[in-house]
């Protein structure tokens, strides 16, 4: 059975605009229309000169030439209208299909599991999804609408280059030959892979710059320079080489040799009219040999015009093509499969039995074999080394990802078989890298309840101690943060995060490493919040600070993406293993000082 025929570029930009698809087939034939229509111009100059000609030099007696004056104004007119109204045309459609592209990706983007987001840079996703519809546009708005005219103009162009004199003609045609060999080896062959390696490269820098950017004060603080950010250097130095090599190395000769010949057609055109004019004179008919030398030596002009739009449209094809690439990228991202028969949980519980999960690409399983349970408001705490598959057992439970073997249960209903909104809702987390929007403390607690009252939000707030952020603040609850407003300490705002979750008011709540960026008065407030955010939930507790989960109903230790211990703090120290260790390691380093030596 053969293989699909993959559909074109073109026709896959098409099904994304939707109703406005026909605005871009009528743009498309208007300029076909329009480029036809400039042509006529040129027609009148060959009839003035043959006129001038066939009375010179009484030129006073050629009485037709103001009449085609006004004809090649008209028709210059008409075709600028047309061109116009094309345009138009394009334009419409292809900001439709671009905001349709956006659109889709970002639909698809939501429904891709959340650990999806953890595997690929922010920076990476905004140039697929925004940079790549945007280049679309191009193509859309005015390559396609040229690429139609310059099919039209090639065809007016073979007419009117043999319709006066085949020879000429020929002798012009000869600059379009050379300029479609010098386009084909710039983009043809073994360099029409180069664009999409710019492009990936391009991309490659942008995710770059965004952790650099992200990383500037850690630079800053020791006195590095970016050549000291070598991920971002490296991909500085990639994209640099590639558009030096393509730009500088594969166009260099031929863009040159295209030029030469497209801005010098006439330089074909002389052997070949002075091959031709003795017969011409031998024949009697001079003055025709003159009226059309002179026609095809201001027409030839036009064959720099005529090549330049299909360059630019055949570039237009390119890079479209290399943009919508990436937009398929973008929606070919892995989506949570939903269940057509969801179960409704019968309480909090979270037991996970025998879950392994491996991410893409790693050399070995994150989690192999995990099980244990956490009943109806027990609190787990789970430790162990970092690397151990702490954060990663934490994320299977709302379905960052799903297992590989086994199962996530919520409720004694595996987690697939739930309704991902219902699996939300049950479901707070707090983070140690929290984030906040650039908005109100208002808004940022609102967003884990966007129908919360304004009352419910300041009780939400108070629960997580957070009375000495708003009374310090110029506007309380209402005051900007953000790039731009005020900033928060990362305790502060690791509080806003805790309100946000007593907020959601769900019956689960997963803690990981919520402390870590936390000094010792934060720390001390946000402890009391989670007295508040906990109380009669189920909870999941990762921590390093070892001291934060000895009061935990259970501790489950995890190494190397096994479960290795499993009791509470009493039991694990008294036996002796690697919780044991990790305990007497983190006494020791909290009760580390420095020390002056005396001489």
């Amino acid at each position: 059975m053969s293989e699909e025929k993959k559909p074109s570029t073109v026709s896959q930009l098409l099904a994304f605009a939707g109703e406005r698809r026909g605005l871009t087939i009528a743009g498309c034939a208007l300029s076909a229309l329009a480029m036809a229509v400039n042509m006529l111009p040129y027609v009148c100059i060959w009839l003035v000169i043959r006129d001038l000609v066939s009375v010179a030099p009484n030129c006073q007696q050629a009485t037709d030439i103001a009449r085609y004056g006004w004809w090649a104004f008209g028709s210059a007119v008409a075709g600028i209208v047309v061109y116009f109204g094309a345009l138009m045309c394009t334009h419409l459609a292809a900001f439709r299909t671009a905001t349709n592209i956006r659109k889709q990706c970002m639909a698809h983007l939501a429904k891709a599991p959340l650990g999806y987001f953890d595997t690929h840079a922010s920076g990476l996703l905004r140039r697929r999804v925004d940079g790549a519809a945007a280049q679309t546009e191009t193509l859309l708005a005015h390559n396609l609408a040229d690429i139609a005219g310059s099919l039209a103009m090639f065809v007016t162009l073979l007419i009117m280059l043999f319709v006066f004199d085949w020879r000429m003609g020929a002798s012009c045609m000869i600059a379009v030959f050379v300029s479609f060999g010098a386009l084909f080896a710039m983009m043809g062959g073994k360099n029409a892979g180069l664009m999409a390696e710019y492009y990936d490269a391009l991309d490659h820098a942008s995710k770059a710059g965004t952790e650099y950017v992200r990383g500037i004060p850690v630079v800053k603080v020791f006195q590095q320079t970016v050549s000291s950010f070598r991920a971002f250097k490296e991909a500085i130095d990639a994209y640099s080489e590639k558009a030096s090599h393509y730009q500088g190395v594969v166009c260099k000769t031929p863009q040159a040799v295209n030029l030469t010949v497209t801005e010098g057609a006439f330089m074909f055109l002389v052997p070949v009219a002075l091959l031709i004019a003795p017969q011409a004179l031998a024949d009697g008919d001079f003055a025709g040999f003159v009226t059309n030398f002179a026609f095809y030596a201001v027409f030839s002009a036009v064959l720099s015009t005529a090549l330049a739009r299909v360059m630019f449209a055949a570039g237009g094809l390119t890079k479209a093509d290399d943009a919508l690439r990436r937009i398929n990228e973008v929606l070919d991202a892995p989506t949570l499969p939903v269940t057509d028969s969801p179960q409704v949980p019968e309480d909090n519980s979270v037991v996970f039995d025998e879950v392994s999960f491996s991410y893409e690409g790693a050399d070995r399983p994150a989690l192999d074999g995990v099980s244990f349970a956490v009943a109806p408001g027990q609190t787990v705490a789970l430790v162990g080394p970092s690397g151990g598959g702490k954060t990663t057992a934490a994320s299977l439970i709302p379905r960052f990802w799903d297992v590989d073997s086994g199962a996530v249960r919520v409720g004694g209903v595996d987690v697939r078989d739930m309704d991902p909104h219902v699996l939300m809702d049950r479901v707070a987390f707090v983070f140690q890298n929290t984030r906040l929007f650039s908005t109100t403390i208002l808004e940022n607690v609102r967003a884990a309840r966007p129908d919360a009252t304004r009352e419910q939000v300041l009780a939400a707030l108070h629960d997580a101690q957070c009375d000495d952020i708003l009374a310090k603040l110029p506007e309380g609850i209402d005051t900007m943060i953000g790039s731009q407003g005020t900033f928060l300490s990362g305790g502060e705002q690791q509080r806003i995060a805790l309100a946000r979750a007593i907020l959601k008011d769900a019956p689960i709540v997963v803690l990981d490493e919520a402390t870590a960026f936390a000094d010792p008065e934060n720390e001390a407030l946000i402890q009391k919040a989670f007295a508040r955010l906990l109380e009669g939930r189920t909870t999941i507790m990762i921590a390093h600070r070892l001291s934060t989960v000895v009061n935990a109903d259970r501790i489950v230790v995890l190494d190397r993406g096994r479960v290795t211990e499993e009791g509470t703090h009493q039991q694990l120290v008294a036996a002796d293993g690697l919780y044991a260790r990790m305990w007497v390691d983190y006494q020791q380093a909290a009760q580390w000082k420095i020390q002056k030596e005396v001489a």
